[in-house]
């Protein structure tokens, strides 16, 4: 198996992005919540971008539906300091 890593900072691959984009992530400040990546030097931001497309998200289609943004939220947990 061939690793292609997006993010050099954090040894994150594009296999982990499409990971955490399955599990609902669909930002890249969704994705830095989960994993870090972008978090750093801010070089792989773009690339996460492309890996996430335009595609379906199930996160955006509650939105749609008008749940409440936090409500969506209420698991995720911003990336700080203080909590590594």
């Amino acid at each position: 198996m061939n690793r292609v890593y997006v993010c050099s900072c954090f040894g994150i691959t594009e296999q982990q992005v499409r990971d955490h984009a399955d599990t609902g992530a669909c930002t890249p400040r969704q994705i830095a919540s989960a994993c870090k990546a972008g978090t750093d030097c801010g070089g792989c931001v773009k690339r996460i971008q492309a890996l996430l497309g335009r595609g379906a998200c199930p996160r955006r289609e509650l939105l749609d539906q008008g749940e409440p943004a936090v409500a969506l939220d209420a698991e995720a947990r911003p990336y700080t300091a203080e909590a590594a």
